[in-house]
């Protein structure tokens, strides 16, 4: 008898890293249907637009999809309301509600967190403090009851599996469970090091929201007028263009191989916030670039300080030009830099999660 597999992913908008494990997963559960809140198909990939993807009741509603985490007390009872009765094996890759879903009795639930319902926990004041009088009287509200709801799902799940050590220790911190740590998968295979790369300016590679502390890297170098290229969109946008000088350039929407150009002609990528892993780290070191990163969250999973690159201990202005002037003295190898990041291989990937899943079903 063929195993029915599904995998409940919390949106489908963007491909950010965590569309990339869910790639992964695709790979190795080529039959497997995708349950999701929201679905925008022509912002995935074409084979996430190949598979039978279930989008929830709000997906029909253009208001919540345009400001969907403002909606987020209506999240739980969407995925609740996914039918997975016929499905032996449930995946939750989840970094807000995925993990709540209603397995069958004799089903397998394995979950991958990305993160704690993170709107919830440690960036509930990042993401809210900014919304407007309505949003925040409903989230206030209702706050507790999504934190209760968000650990009492959790006995949902069977297995944990965790993208870094810094989710590890906040699964056992929220929800007093045991997780297994895999590393998300990197591309090692497509980002490489370009052989005459000019080293000419510095990255950052982000989703522009609060807690990726965007403001203040920009805020650094248009202190030192040397030149930042940022990747990324987000709510932050509009604001993040208002404080850009004429050395800081803005560029929403690139491909992957102007992405891949974008680190090999870096100087380093620099971040200030607090990543739960960071993939644009790996990707970053996978192109023989260094990085400078807070010294907090998934960088220390990722950047061996001082060897592949600067991890700095405040979060500052000051602190991040000492990281930098610290990166000029320092002058890491290449070479190194890229054999560090052979760890996040796409196949170790496959097969650390294929095994953890097997584990679970014995």
């Amino acid at each position: 008898m063929v195993q029915k597999v599904a995998i409940v992913h919390d949106w489908l908008n963007g491909m950010r890293g965590g569309e990339k494990v869910l790639e992964e997963m695709l790979a190795l559960y080529p039959q497997a249907d995708i349950f999701t809140l929201f679905y925008e198909p022509a912002a995935v990939s074409p084979l996430i637009r190949s598979k039978k993807v279930t989008a929830s009741r709000l997906n029909r509603n253009p208001l919540i999809r345009g400001r969907y985490r403002h909606f987020l007390p209506l999240f739980p009872r969407h995925v609740e309301a996914f039918d997975l009765r016929d499905y032996s094996l449930v995946i939750s890759s989840s970094h807000c509600v995925a993990k709540g879903a209603v397995p069958a009795p004799d089903a397998l639930h394995v979950s991958y967190l990305h993160s704690p319902m993170r709107y919830a926990w440690d960036q509930y004041y990042s993401y809210f403090a900014g919304a407007g009088w309505l949003s925040r009287k409903i989230i206030e509200r209702e706050i507790s009851r999504l934190r209760a709801w968000d650990v009492t799902s959790s006995a949902r799940v069977d297995r944990f599996a965790a993208n870094s050590n810094y989710v590890r220790l906040r699964i056992n911190k929220y929800y007093r469970r045991e997780a297994e740590v895999i590393h998300p998968p990197v591309d090692t295979d497509f980002f490489q090091p370009a052989p005459q790369a000019a080293r000419d300016y510095f990255l950052l590679v982000s989703a522009l929201v609060p807690y990726k502390n965007a403001a203040l890297v920009m805020e650094t170098f248009r202190q030192s007028g040397a030149p930042l290229l940022v990747v990324g969109r987000g709510p932050e946008l509009p604001a993040l263009r208002r404080m850009a000088a004429p050395n800081i350039r803005l560029l929403p929407e690139v491909d992957s191989v102007r992405l891949r150009e974008l680190y090999q002609g870096a100087r380093a990528l620099v971040f200030a916030g607090v990543e739960d892993f960071g993939i644009a780290f790996a990707e970053s070191q996978a192109c023989g670039t260094p990085v400078v990163a807070f010294d907090r969250g998934g960088a220390r999973d990722i950047v061996i300080d001082r060897e592949t690159g600067i991890l700095f201990p405040e979060a500052t202005v000051a602190g991040l030009k000492a990281a930098l002037a610290d990166l000029e003295r320092l002058h890491p190898d290449p070479a190194a830099i890229r054999r560090n990041s052979l760890r996040f291989s796409v196949a170790r990937f496959r097969e650390e999660f294929g095994r953890f899943v097997r584990a679970g079903g014995e």
